[in-house]
Order: C-alpha cells, then sequence, then structure tokens
C-alpha cells in the first residue's frame, strides 16, 4: 500500500500549533505505518534539510516545486502521478485531487467563534476548503471532543465520520546554558506569571492583565507578568489596555521564544495563564502541568477537556475570580500541592506517540 502524507506544516523554521502537531505526529508515526507500505512525505522546497529525524527505509521525502497555492495546485498534482492508496492530511486542507482514502486533522473552527481575529478573507477561505475538506474525506480526526461538535453543528458532518484523537506533547529539556539567552535566565530566577501564546484578544491576554494586575494591587504580589508570544488581532487594543493599569511596568513581553527558553520560564513560573476564549485544543496546559506549574485555564470549550481539574478553571471573562484564584494558587501551600499533583497526573494521558499510534489505526483502517 501507497500511505502519502502531506508533510508541509511539520518542517519549518518556527513552529506553533499545527506545524507542532504535524511534525509530532509524521516523527511518531516511525514504526506504526508497516514496513510493507511506502510512506510518501511531500513538503515545500528546501524543508528536506530541517528535517531533523531518520526516515525508514520505506519512507521517501519529496520536495514538491511550487509556491502560491501549494495544497490545491502542488499537491494535487503530486497526488495525482503517484496515486496512493491513502492520503493523510495533518492540516486540515485536503487538495482538489486527492484518494478516495483520504483522512484529514481538523483542529478547530475558532474562526467561526472569533472571526474577527482572522480577518473576513482568512475566514472565508477557511471556512470554504474545512468544509471542501470535510465532505471530501473519507475519516475526519478531531482532536478534542469539543471539535467534533463543532463539525458536528456548524458543519452537519455526520459523527460516524469523525474520529476523535487528542494531541500529545513534548518537554524536551533543553534548558541548557547555551540555549538561553542572559535576560531570561535573569527573569527565571524572580517571581513571576506567564502566558506563553498569540498576543491577541482570542488568547484573553488583555483580561489576563487585568487579573495580574489585581494580584499586584489587592493580593500584593511582588513578582511580573511575562507575556511570551508574537503580536496577534487586537494587540493595539490590549497594549493600550496594559497601559492603562496601575502595574503596567510589570507587565513585560519577549516575542517568540525558542523551546529552551519557553521549558525554562514554564518550570520556573509561579503559574502559567492560558484562560483562551477559542481553542481547538491547548497544548500549553499539559506542557506546565508536566513541569510541576500551575495553570489557570478556561472552564469551557476544549480546555475543561484537557485540563483534568475543576479546580483549575474559572469563567476567563471574569478577572476578578482569576485574580483570587491565581493568589490562591501562589499563597495556599497545600492548595498549591494539590493542584501540582493533579497536573503532574493528568499530563501523563496524553503522549504524542499515543496519538500517532491511533493516527496510524485510521489511516491504516480507512481502506478497509
Amino acid at each position: 500500500m501507497k500511505i502519502a502524507i502531506d508533510a508541509s506544516r511539520a518542517f519549518v523554521e518556527e513552529r506553533t500549533g499545527i506545524e507542532e502537531y504535524s511534525y509530532q505526529v509524521i516523527k511518531n508515526l516511525r514504526g506504526k505505518l508497516g514496513e510493507e507500505n511506502q510512506v510518501l512525505l511531500y513538503g515545500y522546497r528546501g524543508a528536506r534539510k530541517r528535517i531533523d529525524f531518520k526516515l525508514p527505509k520505506n519512507w521517501e521525502f519529496k520536495e514538491v516545486a511550487w509556491n502560491k497555492l501549494w495544497t490545491q495546485i502542488g499537491l494535487s498534482w503530486v497526488i495525482k502521478n503517484d496515486a496512493p492508496d491513502v492520503l493523510f492530511v495533518p492540516a486540515h486542507n485536503l487538495p482538489w485531487l486527492h484518494p478516495k482514502n483520504s483522512v484529514v486533522t481538523i483542529h478547530g473552527l475558532e474562526y467561526e467563534h472569533f472571526p474577527e481575529s482572522y480577518g473576513l478573507i482568512s475566514v472565508l477561505f477557511h471556512r470554504f476548503f474545512i468544509k471542501k475538506s470535510c465532505r471530501w474525506a473519507r475519516v475526519l480526526i478531531a482532536v478534542s471532543e469539543n471539535t467534533k461538535k463543532d463539525l458536528e453543528k456548524l458543519y452537519k458532518v455526520k459523527s460516524e465520520k469523525i474520529t476523535v484523537i487528542a494531541n500529545g506533547f513534548e518537554i524536551s529539556n533543553q534548558k541548557t546554558e547555551e540555549n538561553v539567552k542572559e535576560k531570561i535566565k535573569n527573569i527565571s530566577k524572580e517571581p513571576f506569571c506567564l502566558f506563553l501564546g498569540r498576543i491577541e484578544l482570542r488568547k484573553n491576554v488583555d483580561n489576563i492583565a487585568r487579573a495580574f494586575d489585581l494580584l499586584k494591587s489587592r493580593y500584593n504580589y511582588p513578582g511580573k507578568l511575562i507575556l511570551a508570544g508574537r503580536p496577534g488581532y487586537g494587540y493595539e487594543k490590549i497594549k493600550k489596555s496594559i497601559n492603562d493599569l496601575s502595574g503596567a511596568n510589570s507587565i513585560e513581553e519577549l516575542g517568540y521564544l525558542s523551546i529552551a527558553e519557553k521549558e525554562l520560564l514554564l518550570s520556573k513560573a509561579d503559574l502559567f495563564f492560558f484562560p483562551s476564549l477559542a481553542e481547538g485544543f491547548g497544548i500549553p496546559i499539559l506542557e506546565a502541568q508536566s513541569v510541576g506549574t500551575p495553570v489557570i485555564t478556561s472552564s469551557f470549550g476544549p480546555m475543561d477537556e484537557v485540563a483534568g481539574d475543576k479546580n483549575i478553571l474559572v469563567n476567563p471573562k471574569d478577572s476578578t475570580v482569576m485574580a483570587k484564584l491565581a493568589s490562591k494558587m501562589i499563597s495556599d501551600n497545600k492548595f498549591r500541592e494539590k493542584v501540582i499533583a493533579n497536573g503532574l497526573k493528568n499530563a501523563k494521558r496524553f503522549s504524542w506517540d499515543k496519538c500517532a499510534r491511533e493516527v496510524a489505526e485510521v489511516i491504516l483502517g480507512v481502506v478497509n
């Protein structure tokens, strides 16, 4: 059997959500698709040099020499020529030309719930192609029960067509001195709370800042709030909101972090804020829990599926409640230890190996 995989998102310089999923699933599919099957990976021109793990003998990476509309034209063309029995697309966009046995992962329909974060053209693009993918695919993989419900409700996809396979996560322990800037090392030595992700309204960063301001003014927290991520939709509004706070000088932006820097800050933070308004899954919750850092996250969407502990769930729009819970997590040692223990236990439920094993079962089973 010939298995094709869209690897266009996997081998890029800086991986975030969907890119990380693509990379980790492909990496962990090794040894799970059968030595008798031929596996073809398709990626952008120049991506081969970014493959940092050994491919099995029956795997081949092919660079698709196309730039614009890579999926719909470039990938379609090579799929037509190579005629695979199965196509797996880890990033929700199936090409026009595809085998009947196609499997697509849908990460979430956040653009339907928060369209202003994407812009009209992006919303229309996502809606058009993801709806097409839902119709064309033999099997859809949803990363959470919440995403499955959205697909059923918003796009009228039949339940039996959807398989829920939770994401994994990875902590690489790259906290070596040479991989961490001096500034990050200095921050990690002082008290701080942390947010990782795009600085945008969908991530609820403005309310995180308000909650932190209350944490300082009402509960006398001595540390900083560190925001690590690139600017996103509504960034200017968020900046204005932060600048109006009394504790604005204690809120610091770091931009995009290396893996080593991210992991160091995650492991040293007093707590991790992730009260997002819309997510497909919520991998950062697990990353924080796995290194023993308490998390505050949202009481709806996939966050309550992933978190595994009702004690850390809040209404993300209520900054007062968020601040009160943050203070309890920091000052109440018994409660903090309970949250940490629950988090460590919860994180063990998820791994990329488990995720890839379940994805492999779908890929190998779709022909039958």
